[in-house]
């Protein structure tokens, strides 16, 4: 009999890991000397680690905590690969996919963050 955790059940914790799939070849390519390389590796490691390590909590803001982590993970991941761009080591057409799962990511990430939270202020919501 096969056992699952919790959060493998979960549809952004499968499209973290599809991110760091994607990216592995992409970081292959870079020079390991490039700071950007290690951060970005770092930072979306962070994302699915932080998600199961969230999921596992028992109360909201412990959740919130982790999925908070995560979400900066992700944009911190988007922002490397800005920079890859930026200093010409990758186009905008090779980081296009990865770009579109973070986005996707954040999305679940926020969605994670309200539904376990009544008392945060949420994007796009006014004060």
């Amino acid at each position: 009999m096969s056992r699952i955790f919790d959060h493998e059940k979960l549809e952004v914790y499968q499209t973290s890991l599809a991110f760091i799939a994607w990216l592995d070849p992409v970081l292959q390519r870079l020079p390991k000397s490039l700071s950007v390389t290690d951060q970005l590796d770092r930072a979306s490691t962070s994302i699915p680690l932080n998600i199961a390590e969230g999921n596992g909590k028992f109360t909201s803001p412990d959740r919130c905590r982790f999925f908070d982590i995560a979400r900066g993970s992700a944009l911190e991941s988007a922002a490397a690969l800005d920079v890859l761009v930026a200093k010409g080591l990758c186009s905008r057409e090779d980081v296009l996919p990865g770009k579109d799962r973070l986005w996707s990511i954040v999305s679940m990430l926020v969605g994670l963050i309200k539904s376990n939270s009544d008392y945060r202020v949420h994007e796009g919501s006014p004060e």
